[in-house]
């Protein structure tokens, strides 16, 4: 994570994904910083796990076939300072998952993307495609042959004969 400085008194920094690595034995268990000056601050967070599914391969399928697949991480500030003086922004989860990231955008969480690299790319969709099936597209009946409804959607009728009115020459008005 990175911590950038803004020139704005009423918000002086703000946090944003700088990027995803592979883990190594060498980065421990615990955040810190990795870097710092007047300007930023990068945060390491090690052990996060990215797991795949098969009920999520339309997920993993849908961000394989994109122009630039990605990570996506969901990320938030800490509630009080653990590691550093004030509290840090804390990555949670990270996915490859086009259907995670949606549902958290939804859910108005932290979430960004940055691009994988080619060999994370081809393990994802190598999952993909052995797991992805695809819905049966289902032939659209055309709206002549859609039942008629009411607008509190009780069956309704259409008849050609006057109801109302009166007969040939009746006059009457």
């Amino acid at each position: 994570m990175r911590r950038v400085r803004l020139a704005n008194r009423w918000q002086p920094y703000r946090w944003e994904l700088h990027e995803v690595v592979p883990h190594e034995e060498a980065f421990g268990s615990e955040p810190r910083r990795i870097f710092g000056d007047d300007h930023e601050e990068r945060w390491l967070h090690p052990g996060y796990r990215v797991e795949l599914y098969a009920d999520d391969a339309e997920g993993y399928y849908l961000n394989a076939t994109v122009d630039t697949p990605c990570w996506f991480v969901l990320w938030r500030m800490e509630e009080a300072a653990t590691v550093a003086e004030e509290p840090i922004a804390r990555p949670e989860v990270v996915t490859v998952s086009y259907h995670d990231a949606g549902r958290w955008l939804d859910a108005q969480e932290n979430v960004e993307q940055v691009p994988a690299p080619a060999e994370v790319v081809a393990w994802f969709r190598e999952f993909a495609d052995a797991h992805y099936v695809p819905e049966p597209r289902r032939r659209k009946r055309p709206e002549s042959f859609r039942r008629l409804e009411d607008r509190f959607g009780n069956p309704a009728s259409v008849s050609t004969g006057k109801k109302y009115g009166g007969g040939e020459g009746g006059g009457g008005g």
